[in-house]
C-alpha cells in the first residue's frame, strides 16, 4: 500500500485552509429542519457527512474547531498527533493509530468547539484516516484558529499552537 495508490484510488484532493488530503465520500441526502436544530447553527444541514482523509510530511490540519462533534477514525499507515485545546483550558494530546498496547487509538471522538489540530509523528511518511460529522459538516460549521488568539488563552501549549497555525 502506498500514498500514492490512495491517493488515486479515493481520488484525494487539497483540503482547502486547513491542510491535508481528503475526499468527501457521503453527504446525507435528507436534511434536519433549521427550527430542529441548536441555535448555534445558521440553517438547515444534511443529517450527516463523511471524509476519507491523508497526511503526508508534507500536510498538517491547523488548528480549528467546529460546531459539531467530529470522529476520527484511522485506518492505515503511520500515527498521527491529534492536539486538542479545550475550552476549559485543558489540552490533550492523543496518537491515532493501530499500536493499541502502546496507546494508539484506533477512533476518537473530538467535541464540538474544541480547538484541534494535527500532523504525522515525527519521521511518519503517511496516514490515512476518516472522519464523520452529524449534523454534516458545511463551511459555516469551521473556525480557523488564530495564533495569537490561541496563544493568550492557551500559553501552555505554545509549541504545539506554533505548528499548527
Amino acid at each position: 500500500m502506498t500514498p500514492e495508490f490512495l491517493i488515486e484510488k479515493f481520488q484525494l484532493e487539497p483540503l482547502p485552509i486547513e491542510g491535508g488530503l481528503f475526499w468527501r465520500y457521503y453527504s446525507a441526502d435528507e436534511n434536519i429542519p433549521h427550527a430542529a436544530l441548536p441555535p448555534r447553527y445558521t440553517h438547515a444541514k444534511l443529517f450527516s457527512s463523511a471524509i476519507c482523509y491523508m497526511h503526508t510530511p508534507q500536510t498538517r490540519s491547523l488548528m480549528h474547531r467546529l460546531k459539531s462533534d467530529e470522529l476520527y477514525h484511522f485506518y492505515l499507515g503511520d500515527p498521527v498527533t491529534l492536539v486538542l485545546l479545550y475550552p476549559d483550558g485543558l489540552q490533550r494530546v492523543v496518537t491515532l493509530g493501530s499500536d493499541y498496547a502502546a496507546g494508539q487509538l484506533p477512533f476518537f471522538v473530538v467535541p464540538r468547539d474544541v480547538w484541534q489540530g494535527s500532523r504525522l509523528i515525527e519521521n511518519g511518511k503517511w496516514a490515512f484516516m476518516g472522519t464523520t460529522v452529524a449534523p454534516a459538516y458545511d463551511d459555516d460549521d469551521f473556525e480557523l484558529g488564530d495564533r495569537a488568539a490561541l496563544l493568550a488563552s492557551f500559553p501552555d501549549a505554545r509549541a504545539w499552537i506554533e505548528r499548527l497555525t
